[in-house]
């Protein structure tokens, strides 16, 4: 199943996206630009954003990339320059660098693998959000964090990822009452488990190492969903795009859960 995007939500719009990867960044860059906007691509990879940013440019949308280290402020505030000179206005900032999770329980979890995971995935979004404060005020944009389901569970092995995320949400939910006043919008989307190549490879490696099938890993995995699937990663970007965009103009302060109901909040 492919979600559909309103072609008008974003229109003309210029959107930055950070953590432009293969998965949910690349897919948020295209749906997008789907829906009208003008992109900015941010990761470290700059072959990576290349690759996507032909991908916009083949609909019709323009894109500029930015190899960028969000946890470096000189590389943020590069960004930030690239991005205005470029278009003169910046409308959305999506904050979507992503750390892996240790996979450790907290009593066996390096100090270092929490420290790194904070500096990317709560600095580097407050450090952007940040830098991108005058240009989105001129703007009444909006700023939209990726979070995930791990805040709806404790689960063993995601300690420090979820003490990561708990901490972005906090800081998305503050940004919200200081950048208010502003015009500014801080929302966050809590994606659950994300139908797409990344979690596919995942559960083929589950399947060949216990002997089983893909179908049946899904099967068990979407089991514990009210819908009985689990969402695809076009679900998720046009999760975030409603949140961007004008239809959700009074939305502030909150965090949209995209999991097909595994977790009720």
């Amino acid at each position: 199943m492919t979600a559909m995007t309103t072609p008008q939500l974003l229109q003309d719009k210029v959107v930055v996206i950070s953590g432009v990867g293969p998965a949910l960044g690349r897919t948020l860059a295209v749906r997008c630009a789907a829906a009208g906007a003008d992109v900015v691509l941010a990761a470290r990879t700059a072959s990576r954003l290349d690759e996507v940013a032909k991908e916009i440019i083949a609909v019709g949308r323009r894109a500029v990339t930015v190899p960028t280290d969000i946890t470096d402020q000189a590389s943020a505030e590069n960004l930030v320059s690239a991005a205005v000179d470029a278009y003169g206005t910046v409308d959305v900032l999506i904050n979507n660098a992503f750390s892996v999770p240790s996979m450790k329980p907290l009593a066996r979890t390096e100090f270092d693998h929490i420290r790194s995971s904070f500096e990317l995935t709560v600095l580097g979004a407050l450090r952007l959000t940040q830098l991108f404060t005058p240009a989105l005020a001129e703007a009444n944009g909006a700023v939209v964090n990726i979070n995930s389901m791990v805040l709806r569970h404790s689960q063993e092995r995601y300690g420090s990822y979820k003490m990561a995320k708990s901490a972005l949400l906090a800081t998305s939910q503050s940004l919200a009452t200081e950048l208010g006043p502003l015009g500014i919008r801080v929302n966050s989307v809590a994606p659950g488990y994300i139908w797409g190549n990344t979690l596919k490879q995942y559960f083929t490696h589950q399947a060949e190492k216990y002997g089983t099938t893909v179908e049946q890993i899904y099967e068990h995995t979407a089991a514990n969903t009210d819908l009985k699937r689990l969402p695809t990663t076009e679900e998720v970007a046009d999760a975030v795009i409603f949140l961007a965009s004008p239809l959700a103009s009074a939305v502030t302060g909150q965090c949209l859960d995209v999991n097909c109901g595994e977790f009720h909040h």
